[in-house]
Parts: C-alpha cells; structure tokens; sequence
C-alpha cells in the first residue's frame, strides 16, 4: 500500500514537471482537479519540487525555474533586445497621453521608446529617475523636466538611492509608465535590483494610473525583487506576442491590455 503511495507521488510530481516546462506555469486547483487529490497535497508537492530548484511558488500555483532573471544586464545590452517590439509599444503607450499630464516615466530601454512619439503633445510635466531619457527630453521644449537625484546605477542610468526616494515621496502625478525585467501574470512584477524595486514601489503610490509597458518577451519571467502585485497596475502594453492565457489573467485581474 504505502509503496503504491510512493509510485503515485512520483507519476504525480513528475507530471507536474512535465506540465510546467510545457506550460511554463501551473495552478493548485487546476492539479487538484487534475490528479483528483486536495489541495494540500499538490501544495507539498510544489514545496518539494521548489527545494530541487525545479519551479519556483507563486501565490495560487508555480512558475518554471529557468525563465528567472538574475543578471542586471547593462542599459545598452538590453536595448538591442526586441527593439521592434520595443518601438511599437512606445508608440502605442504614447497615445495614453493627453496635453497637460503630470507623468513619471521610469528607467529603461522600452519606456524611452515612449519619449519618442510626444514631441506633438503639449503643456506635458515628465518626472523621470533615468539619465538617457532626460537626454532625450533635452531636445522637446514643450516638456517640463524633473530629474531626480541620488546614486547612479551605471549600468542602467538611473539614480536611486534615499535622495531619489525623497524627492518622490511629496508628489501625486497623472500617469506612471514603467518598464519591467519580468512579469509573472499571476502574481506580479520584477526588477534584479532591490534599490530600483524600492524607488519603483514609490513611484506606483505617487501614480493616479499605473501603466506597465513590456514586450511578451518579459512574460512568465521572474527576478529577485518583486515591484508590485497586480492590483496595482492598471494598464499594460505589450505586443501581439504574448500568450493568451497570460493576457486573459491580467484582464481577469481587471487590468487593461493593450496589443501594440
């Protein structure tokens, strides 16, 4: 009997491999009903598979391990990646504007695609952590410019840091448009760096709106430090890459999705 017991958590748990490498993703009622055992029971299976480094728990089920971001790679290296879909995405998030918006717009490779495609709109105030989109503002004279102090993180232009926080901390603005390093459509999102977590955490409690931007490629990817769950993101602009599942989740969680 218990050596039957034995060869059925075995079958159970390596199906639960098998469905999360295809699926990338797996949910604790959907393997309940699936294997026909209580929910318990696939929540120790998830625990011992985590421990083995094979998935990693989220709240409600599990995601792959493989797709985790652990490198901080440099500003440069990343806008290389994607760019086409980076571009569209600007472009599509840009019409979220309208004339006379107060926005912080957060450091990145994608959320400077959005820089691109205002220079029409006016009376804009933009608020911004990031050293490579000021470089681009520098050039549109119906824009007002806030930069943000603190310590620089070279490798993505951006200040962080306690004076960065500070000066965040008293504002309330229209609109937020922030890029992300990965995006787990059941739970939330994610940068590498604890500092830049932190300041983005600031700037989502100073947003009337939150806007994520992020090509598909940034789905079912997660990094060290968590950002926000999803009930705090209104918007999201992505391109037609993504998954259907993962875009039925965010709208399910009553978030916009747009398809750039």
């Amino acid at each position: 009997m218990e050596e039957n017991k034995k060869r059925s958590t075995v079958k159970r748990r390596n199906q639960i491999i098998n469905d999360i490498q295809e699926k990338g993703q797996v949910f604790i009622d959907e393997l309940s009903e699936k294997f026909n055992v209580s929910e318990v029971t696939i929540r120790n299976d998830l625990e011992q598979l985590e421990r083995k480094s094979i998935l990693i728990r989220a709240r409600g089920g599990a995601i792959n391990f493989e797709p985790r971001v652990r490198i901080d790679h440099h500003i440069i290296e990343k806008g290389k990646i994607n760019y086409k879909e980076k571009a569209a995405i600007g472009k599509q998030a840009a019409k979220l504007i309208s004339e006379g918006d107060t926005i912080i717009i957060d450091s990145g490779t994608t959320t400077i695609e959005i820089i691109k495609n205002i220079s029409h709109i006016k009376g804009l105030t933009i608020i911004s952590n990031a050293l490579n989109i000021a470089n681009e503002l520098v050039n549109l004279p119906n824009v007002n410019v806030l930069i943000l102090g603190g310590s620089l993180r070279k490798s993505a232009m951006s200040m962080v840091g306690p004076l960065a926080e500070r000066n965040l901390r008293n504002l309330n603005v229209d609109k937020l448009f922030m890029g992300v390093d990965g995006f787990n459509s059941s739970f939330g999102i994610y940068t590498p760096n604890i500092e830049e977590a932190h300041l983005a955490q600031i700037m989502i409690e100073a947003a009337n709106e939150v806007i994520i931007v992020a090509d598909s490629s940034k789905f079912k990817r997660i990094s060290f430090a968590l950002i926000c769950q999803l009930k705090k993101i209104h918007t999201v602009v992505t391109d037609q890459e993504i998954d259907i599942e993962d875009k039925k989740r965010l709208e399910d969680a009553g978030i916009k999705v747009l398809i750039a």
